[in-house]
């Protein structure tokens, strides 16, 4: 990969992070900033998701080396700032009415006079971009990040691992505590479709009981399991269990926010009493909410964004667009975006994880 000639035309292009933020972020933009500027290209990043293009003029930053560097990478969050909120084909206006502002977002970045965009996302970040790349006739390029881990085509998305790492730490920090109080201590972690956070800190942070969306759970199954740990010679245990699991009669489990929003979470609390009944011990209950976005990202999300942010580019360079970068078999590769998001993935209940709980000897409520 050979530099541009510094007096060839300065090309441009955009990059956006969307969705609910991560670790890893940073890193990403930063890895897009030196691979362009081996090119003699411009960055410029899109401020607050597609909510930058709704503004006039458009709102934007110029990201280049200097501002961009190794301090940047560390940082959690998003420098440009993000948006889980208002789909530009729906928008809420201050009417209660939805207007499709499609077209608006569209006609700004053309007037960036960019290359290509960049988008980071999820699944559903991802699919809103691919729409209005396609609309709007200009080329797109996806890198997905979320600490759900649950696009299909990459083996590991940003943010995941930093996610994991944050709740096996939790983990180690409430084992102690259990034992010194004779307590069953029950971890509330992240998981909007999948549990995969659950079940990979589960392994690694020694819990007892790991409790997912994708396997049905029998309260008594649990309570035996603990009973026996007791009869055995422990005095605690520890159960970590995805927001996203749904209670004994099949409901999820939510909580009202402001402006009418709906947010999964509070069914460790449920399971909290359920388990302290069943088996007549004292529980307790944390739910790690947000702390997982935050932080540090780990040195897995670091090289991921790395690797990512710099093939990005290089797909740019090479013309090939409607593409997501992904990771597989060790290495980054590119896959059609429509391929990438048409369906979760899940945990399988068969798969290396699964194998490795079940053959540890950890309940999975079934």
């Amino acid at each position: 990969m050979s530099p541009t000639p510094s007096n060839a035309p300065k090309k441009r292009i955009a990059i956006l992070t969307s969705g609910g933020d991560c670790a890893g972020l940073n890193a990403v933009m930063r890895a897009v900033v030196l691979r362009a500027e081996t090119l003699n290209w411009e960055v410029i990043g899109i401020m607050d998701g597609t909510h930058g293009l709704l503004e006039s003029p458009p709102h934007y930053a110029q990201l280049h080396s200097k501002n961009m560097d190794t301090v940047v990478m560390r940082q959690g969050g998003t420098i440009l700032g993000t948006t889980n909120k208002g789909d530009p084909f729906a928008y809420p206006m201050p009417d209660g009415t939805l207007k499709d502002r499609s077209g608006e977002i569209i006609d700004a970045f053309k007037s960036l006079g960019c290359e290509a965009l960049i988008g980071i996302g999820g699944d559903g970040s991802l699919a809103i971009l691919s729409r209005l790349a396609k609309q709007g006739g200009f080329p797109l390029i996806g890198i997905p990040k979320t600490i759900d881990n649950d696009l299909g085509a990459t083996e590991m998305s940003v943010g995941f691992g930093t996610a994991v790492d944050v709740a096996t730490e939790a983990l180690d920090r409430l084992q102690p505590t259990a034992a010194s109080h004779d307590r069953i201590m029950i971890l509330e972690v992240m998981g909007r479709d999948a549990g995969h956070i659950a079940l990979t800190a589960g392994i690694a942070g020694g819990a007892d009981v790991i409790l997912i969306p994708e396997i049905p759970y029998d309260i008594k199954n649990i309570a035996a399991h603990i009973k026996k740990i007791r009869e055995n010679g422990r005095n605690f245990a520890l159960v970590v269990v995805s927001e996203a699991v749904k209670t004994a009669h099949g409901q999820s489990v939510s909580k009202d926010f402001f402006g009418g929003q709906k947010r999964l979470g509070g069914i460790g609390h449920i399971l909290g009493e359920q388990i302290a009944d069943a088996c007549q011990a004292e529980t307790r209950v944390t739910v790690l909410g947000h702390v997982q976005r935050g932080g540090q990202p780990i040195a897995q999300d670091r090289m991921l964004a790395a690797a990512f942010g710099v093939h990005a580019v290089s797909l740019i360079e090479q013309g090939k667009f409607d593409r997501m970068v992904g990771w597989q078999h060790r290495q980054v590769v590119d896959v059609p975006i429509a391929e990438a998001i048409k369906e979760n993935h899940v945990v399988e209940k068969d798969g290396t994880l699964m194998r490795t709980a079940r053959g540890l000897g950890i309940c999975l409520g079934d």
